[in-house]
């Protein structure tokens, strides 16, 4: 069990399961949302997510035709990127845990439009897309 929460913890959170495929995302979408060089995320089956206190203030941000973001409304806290159409699971954003899950980042992905003054320095697989998307 995972427990987590938005910076101001008006929206807490408990996990029942395992967090998988761990990321760290460099696309411009995730810098933006989370200031920073990239954001974490590890995928998290809805079935083992359970909402413990703040729902009414979960924002949604339809970020693209792909993604809907989700967000504290209080404290602006990135929580989930949740891909349309998909049910199987959804992306947490890990900087929300409270505990460690455990298991560990496993790629970086989107390299190809990281900040030009972010050094990767690990030595972790690369992918300029998502590793087994189909190139447009």
């Amino acid at each position: 069990m995972l427990n987590g929460s938005c910076l101001c913890g008006t929206v807490r959170y408990r996990i029942d399961g395992p967090i998988d495929s761990i990321s760290h995302c460099h696309c411009s979408q995730c810098r933006k949302a989370h200031g920073a060089a990239y954001a974490t995320y590890g995928h998290v089956r809805p079935a083992d997510f359970h909402l413990l206190a703040g729902a009414e203030s979960i924002g949604r941000y339809q970020a693209s035709a792909h993604a809907t973001r989700t967000f504290c409304r209080a404290c602006g806290s990135n929580l989930q990127w949740i891909a349309t159409g998909a049910s199987d699971h959804f992306a947490l954003a890990l900087g929300t845990l409270d505990d460690d899950p455990l298991a560990r980042p496993e790629r970086h992905i989107f390299v190809g439009s990281k900040a030009p003054w972010s050094v990767i320095g690990d030595d972790l697989p690369r992918f300029d897309t998502y590793p087994g998307a189909r190139e447009a």
